[in-house]
């Protein structure tokens, strides 16, 4: 199969468009671009096309797709009920990186929902996302649009990499804005339940609609084999660089230390390190030929962090880095999503100094 690229800002929209309805209305898979990162969309109400998609991505098929909607009159035939919680959700943050875990109806195929009950909605805000749903009036079940396990693409050349010869269509619309996929709570139950923190944060959550819990799942390993993931990323390995990755957490100059003390340690060995640092830091660590630092952005300004995570993630994997030491980001309004992308990226390896 040869996957036709076409790039948003130098195509006619309705070449693309009529490409893209055309494929997606056969069955066919094409990675779209969103504000939060690229994802690999097809119609959410075909459970064949929802089989290709775990096909491409070598996905679990009890991992839950995400259905992407353009406007709320397209959430009717989703979902069996819709909860005033879900009402007032929507009215603040769609279109947005906002996903509601509602109870689904009889016409989603549970080959889109991993076998659940449940329905994983969001309505995103890039342009040529809500373009796309809105001219085809098709729901668009759409994870990330990248190999499963592997860190999520925020530029079209990332798909390309993961996905070429297996999708039929990218739309190229360069680096996302946001950089992490979307915040996701689950309203199915009697107590709304936080289950993958993002750029909306809980506390922006319950502004709205009062108190919402976490899951435990967010920030530690759940290893039971039998456990049925509601949202994506709750179960199986995700982000994760081909290099072994371990986070150092603590006070600033002791976690510079540490690393440089198991970076010698490993190029002494033999082995290629990668270091991710930021601004503030990134001059601080000792470096030559077998080792490489990268900033990850400013800590004075954290959207820079969540932008570049999955970014610098794959960079370590084109300089061929055996194992990477990156800082950890606890503090600031995302922090929690930041180190949630970053623990499961590390298998959740992790020291405090």
């Amino acid at each position: 199969m040869k996957t036709i690229v076409y790039k948003i800002g130098d195509t006619e929209a309705s070449v693309w468009l009529s490409e893209a309805e055309k494929i997606l209305k056969e069955g066919g898979l094409v990675a779209i671009p969103t504000e939060t990162v690229y994802g690999l969309a097809a119609n959410a109400l075909d459970e064949g096309a929802a089989a290709r998609i775990y096909e491409a991505k070598g996905r679990p098929s009890d991992n839950p797709l995400i259905v992407h909607i353009a406007d709320m009159d397209m959430i009717g035939e989703l979902v069996s009920e819709l909860p005033d919680t879900a009402r007032r959700l929507a009215e603040h943050f769609w279109p947005g990186p906002l996903t509601m875990i509602l109870p689904k109806s009889e016409k989603v195929p549970y080959g889109t929902t991993g076998g659940l009950d449940t329905v994983a909605i969001r309505m995103p805000s890039h342009p040529a996302a809500r373009k796309l749903i809105h001219e085809t009036r098709i729901p668009l079940a759409a994870p990330s649009a990248n190999t499963s396990g592997r860190p999520s693409p925020t530029r079209a050349e990332h798909v390309f990499d993961d996905l070429n010869g297996k999708i039929e269509m990218i739309l190229d619309d360069g680096p996302v804005g946001i950089g992490i996929e979307s915040t996701i709570i689950d309203l199915s139950g009697e107590t709304p339940m936080l289950l993958r923190p993002g750029y909306i944060t809980r506390e922006m959550l319950s502004e709205v609609i009062g108190s919402v819990e976490v899951d435990p799942a967010i920030l530690e390993v759940n290893k039971d084999k039998d456990f049925r993931p509601k949202a994506p990323g709750m179960k199986y390995k995700h982000y994760a660089p081909k290099g072994s990755l371990l986070l150092v957490s603590g006070d600033a100059d002791k976690v510079v230390e540490k690393i440089c003390l198991l970076s010698d340690e490993k190029r002494k060995e033999g082995f290629k390190v990668g270091i991710i640092a930021t601004d503030e830091t990134k001059d601080l660590y000792r470096c030559d030929s077998d080792c490489i630092v990268m900033s990850i952005g400013t800590r004075s300004d954290e959207d820079t962090i969540s932008h570049n995570l999955f970014d610098i993630l794959r960079r370590m994997d084109k300089a061929e880095a055996d194992y990477i030491y990156s800082e950890s980001f606890g503090e600031g309004i995302r922090g929690d999503a930041i180190m949630n992308r970053l623990l499961k990226a590390a298998g959740y390896q992790q020291i405090f100094v």
